[in-house]
């Protein structure tokens, strides 16, 4: 009986290539979207999963409390981890853990014996205590974790990079000197070699420098008694296992009145810690920063939905083309009733050949994701796999899944076939019923409606993501060479290169900083003006700056002026703020606050700073977050910058690197010249953005692509229902035009309906994404419009397509049988 289901649903897919071809492709469409995407999302909800302790590992956070508003922050103060390892038996161990944010890029070199100085920027470096490594778990090839970070100045290098340092040479024990603008210029002695694993982690380190033996260390011991300030560290618990967690926090309250009461008190605010579990650091944090950028729920909910959407759209297709074409299997239903076959029988019949149809789709999806998973990758920044030995379970849950897509596809289509009454089908009295004419209608206006929601979905992101590039930073990010000093070397000789390129004839300025915008900046002031007291000072990032680095930028200036070689007798006690740290300081004008002093107070003494300038406000930070104060010093020491930045002009880029990279050398010979451009590093903090428009685009395709493939079906068969309805309409006069009009109309007012609905779900489900970002595009009335416009255009040509061909047939032939 088998053998023989088989035969006929074979004999059935060999009969009609055409409407077998739609099916399986676009089954074998759907299921290659969701198994990528599910690859995608198996990926981000298994982050630090295989940490042996994942369990029992938490992250410290702090939540600020001030006037009544509350802000989350990953990091915690240098000293609280001790202090609350002394002060609670729950917790096991501590580690803390510091990105070295000064930079995006850490000089490494390599002095061999008799043999030239190797230089090398690696990037994604950071700096952890001697217990890193006993809480988290890697696989080391050289060294013993558990005591690899115990000495000072001591480093732990990521395989990649002890190979391209000493090659096949073992790296243990082995000198590096390390550049780092967050922790010196030291040597440091490998002690570890670790493999990075393949599963993912919210820890995306390529080298880790010892807690001891740098400028971190000495800061920290500098900090040793300020538990309120300073949040720079990220810190974890490693608690024994079976704590109470929530019993646990229960008691941070008292440890903040204990340590850091007063100070908090004194400076008008407050502050909460509160744990988070290792494996929700990525997606359930609530945060917008920690060691990597999290990721976001909300964007694995958009991806799932068109997953399951672009699957149920093929579903739909198989249903529509099955019922549709009913009338081709009523005689065969007719017969097998007569012979004695039963309604459960043909159920199982017809039920078997969706599910042999989709095992077909399935081997088509497997082969498109195998061959379409380097692209993906590249698309969503992922290292994803689908192999037998490694995704051996979801291979299996595929498989599950592609005979559950049979299942539903085919459910309605079975039991609307097997209910066929053999009398009037043998007779040739069969007609589609009103309910399955108007089912197959409700389906095609659910496919359009997803097709129309992606396609506003995608112009909505598209438009945003534009709105990223081109908006107005507020300062020129276009043509900034960003050159980094990292080396004693590189930071003693920037006046010297500072004078040679200021020589070229395509530099118009030079400047340097500690910070760049679009780079983390963990430095600030609470300050508060003449008549106040640090109760009512305002959070004001800092940065410094050389006397040339605003003008660099093209900073403007809305009061007062700007650092300037002009101005010779300007210190570090003179201070250029925004706009915004004007106003919420709680001056008047920026003309006013010109020439005021603002103060900070810091252990018990107070410092004074003369406001010189007040700058337009700008975006430091990408445009996810709002412009709140920053403020700029002069940095009189020229030889501790961490970044130089050249502004540019003109069309021969390449040449004027070069006579860049020249000056470099001459001046500093042993290390090589590196660059990037500004407006190219402020974009890298869309990428989780770029790459969700990315992906919604290539999936609205598909989408789009199975949909009208199912509308063409559709549109065939309903031309070869119509065909002698044709030939007398051409033989009584009917234009092809006319003709084309009567078989669109009736599809066209579906997808008319379809974009009424799809409108307003779009632009609700737009809106909520739009909430993350503090300066977005609004969502106007010509987003609905191109792709309404879309959707008909694409609509009509599919059917068009089938309605000429039937328009330009010879009445002769559709007519003859008569």
């Amino acid at each position: 009986m088998i053998r023989t289901y088989f035969k006929i649903a074979w004999n059935n897919l060999r009969k009609n290539k055409v409407f077998s071809f739609i099916n399986i492709f676009g089954l074998a469409a759907g299921l290659a979207c969701c198994m990528l995407i599910t690859l995608y999302i198996r990926n981000e909800i298994s982050y630090d999963k295989y940490h042996k302790h994942a369990a029992d590992i938490y992250q410290l956070g702090t939540n600020f409390i001030r006037e009544g508003k509350e802000t989350k922050m990953s990091g915690t103060p240098a000293p609280v981890a001790q202090a609350m390892q002394f002060e609670y038996p729950e917790i096991k161990q501590t580690t803390r853990l510091l990105a070295l944010f000064n930079e995006d890029k850490t000089l490494l070199q390599y002095n061999e014996k008799n043999a030239a100085p190797q230089s090398f920027y690696e990037t994604k470096g950071y700096i952890a205590d001697s217990a890193f490594f006993r809480v988290f778990t890697y696989d080391f090839l050289e060294g013993n974790p558990a005591t690899a970070l115990n000495e000072p100045r001591t480093v732990v290098l990521s395989e990649e990079i002890a190979r391209k340092i000493f090659g096949n040479q073992p790296a243990l024990n082995k000198l590096l000197h390390i550049s780092s603008g967050t922790n010196g210029d030291y040597d440091f002695m490998v002690t570890g070699v670790f493999r990075p694993v393949s599963k993912p982690s919210h820890i995306d380190a390529r080298f880790f420098l010892s807690f001891k033996g740098g400028e971190i260390e000495q800061l920290a011991n500098r900090m040793a008694t300020n538990f309120a300030n300073n949040n720079m560290f990220f810190t974890y618990l490693q608690l024994k296992p079976g704590t109470d967690v929530a019993a646990l926090q229960a008691k941070f309250p008292a440890f903040i009145d204990k340590y850091a009461g007063k100070d908090l008190k004194a400076q008008g605010f407050y502050k909460k810690q509160f744990l988070t579990k290792l494996t929700d650091i990525h997606l359930y944090s609530g945060m917008n920063q920690n060691v990597t950028p999290p990721g976001s729920v909300t964007y694995l909910y958009i991806l799932t939905s068109i997953a399951l959407f672009t699957l149920l759209i093929a579903c739909i297709n198989f249903m529509n083309l099955s019922t549709a074409r009913s009338s081709k299997r009523s005689a065969e239903v007719g017969i097998r009733k007569v012979l004695g076959a039963e309604k459960s029988a043909l159920v199982r019949q017809f039920l078997g050949e969706s599910v042999f149809m989709s095992l077909i789709a399935f081997v088509f999806a497997f082969a498109l994701v195998w061959l379409l998973l380097p692209a993906f990758n590249k698309l969503a920044g992922k290292e994803l796999s689908l192999s037998f030995s490694q995704n051996t379970i979801s291979i299996i849950a595929f498989l599950a899944l592609s005979v559950i897509t049979g299942i539903v596809a085919g459910i309605y289509p079975a039991f609307y076939l097997s209910s066929f009454r053999p009398v009037k089908v043998l007779k040739g009295r069969f007609s589609n019923s009103l309910a399955a004419v108007s089912l197959r209608k409700g389906l095609v206006v659910f496919q359009f409606v997803i097709s129309v929601a992606l396609i506003i979905s995608s112009v909505v992101i598209a438009s945003q993501m534009r709105y990223l590039r081109s908006a107005d930073l507020g300062f020129d990010k276009d043509q900034q060479v960003v050159i980094p000093l990292r080396s004693a070397t590189a930071k003693q000789m920037y006046p010297s290169l500072k004078n040679e390129l200021a020589k070229l004839p395509g530099v118009t300025n030079v400047g340097a900083s500690l910070f760049n915008p679009g780079v983390f900046n963990p430095s600030d002031n609470l300050l508060y003006k003449e008549g106040q007291t640090m109760n009512d000072a305002k959070r004001t990032r800092m940065n410094w700056v050389d006397a040339g680095y605003l003008q660099t930028l093209n900073i403007k200036p809305v009061a007062g002026r700007l650092f300037s070689e002009a101005f010779p007798a300007d210190t570090s006690f003179r201070m250029v703020l925004n706009e915004t740290a004007i106003r919420d300081i709680g001056f008047p004008s920026a003309q006013d606050a010109v020439g005021k002093k603002v103060y900070f107070d810091y252990q018990g003494q107070q410092y004074g700073f003369d406001i010189v300038g007040v700058v337009k406000d700008f975006h430091f930070e990408d445009l996810h977050l709002p412009i709140t104060p920053y403020g700029y010093q002069l940095n009189s020491n020229l030889d501790n910058f961490n970044y130089m930045l050249v502004h540019t002009r003109g069309a021969d880029m390449r040449a004027l690197l070069s006579s860049i990279g020249e000056g470099w050398h001459r001046l500093n010979p042993n290390e090589p010249f590196e660059y990037n451009f500004l407006d190219e590093e402020f974009q890298k903090n869309y990428q989780a953005e770029d790459r969700l428009a990315g992906i919604v685009g290539y999936f609205t395709m598909i989408a789009i692509l199975i949909c009208c493939l199912g509308l063409f079906g559709l549109a065939a068969f309903s031309a070869e229902q119509r065909v002698k309805e044709i030939g007398v309409r051409k033989v009584l006069g009917a234009s092809v035009s006319g003709i084309v009009g009567l078989l669109s109309k009736d599809f066209l007012k579906l997808v008319f309906v379809a974009i009424v609905i799809a409108s307003p779900l779009a632009w609700y489900i737009m809106n909520k994404w739009l909430q993350d970002f503090a300066y977005r595009v609004d969502i106007s009335w010509w987003v609905f419009a191109v792709a309404g416009a879309g959707a008909v255009l694409i609509a009509f040509i599919t059917i068009g397509f089938q309605a000429i061909r039937a328009a330009t047939v010879n009445p002769v032939k559709s007519l003859r049988t008569e």
